[in-house]
């Protein structure tokens, strides 16, 4: 999964990339409203963790350009306001949640489970496609009794194949989710990730196989040739 943080303050900004990341989140950082704004109309993010006092432009601003291009990604607010009408204000501007700082870690990684859950999910721990399943916990795909540990790298592209159910996916999308907008990566670090998955299904003898469509990308097929 991947998220943008929006927050001015560095050393905050920097700590909730990596507590993130040890929710196994890709993230990417926007120091200031305007480059914060640009990032979320991409649509490629899961959540968007945003500052209300930000330079260039505010929070509630972002929320609002967000929700009116149609960008439905989950947004928690922050801010060291504590007024009642700052919150009510953030809400109505398009975010899902209102946390004031200073604020413990745990309650913004409680919040931030909630809000990446699918609106009426059941709870899950694991992804499943065919026999193969993703323990969202662990990292581990496992088939029958057998399992292997992903990377983080391959755990995220895993993760966004079986979350779309054998639809196509596309490598600009990998890349936007997996390395960021602003990353360097490429066509071939796709391909490089995908080789090291299917060797993993291999071993585990999968009946499940990523299959290639060129110029259009990847999906997850079960069945003969699997």
């Amino acid at each position: 999964m991947r998220a943008l943080i929006v927050e001015d303050d560095k050393a905050l900004a920097r700590t909730l990339g990596e507590m993130l990341g040890s929710a196994r989140f890709e993230s990417d950082i926007c120091y200031d409203g305007e480059s914060g704004c640009d990032y979320g109309l991409s649509g490629d993010y899961d959540l968007i963790i945003l500052d209300i006092m930000l330079p260039k432009k505010d929070g509630f601003t972002i929320a609002k350009e967000l929700r009116r291009e149609k960008i439905d990604t989950p947004i928690l607010m922050l801010t060291a306001r504590t007024e009642t009408g700052d919150r009510v204000k953030g809400l109505d501007s398009g975010g899902d949640y209102y946390l004031t700082k200073p604020f413990e870690m745990s309650e913004l990684m409680a919040c931030v489970r909630a809000l990446t859950r699918r609106q009426g999910e059941v709870i899950m721990d694991e992804l499943s496609f065919g026999a193969l399943k993703l323990n969202l916990s662990t990292g581990d795909l496992i088939c029958g009794e057998k399992k292997v540990r992903l990377g983080k790298k391959e755990f995220s592209i895993m993760h966004i194949l079986m979350s779309n159910g054998g639809a196509i996916v596309s490598k600009e999308t990998l890349i936007n989710k997996v390395w960021g907008v602003e990353s360097d990566a490429e066509d071939n670090n796709v391909e490089v990730y995908i080789s090291f998955l299917r060797k993993k299904l291999s071993f585990l003898k999968a009946p499940v196989q990523i299959a290639t469509l060129r110029k259009f990308g990847y999906r997850l097929e079960t069945g003969a040739g699997a």
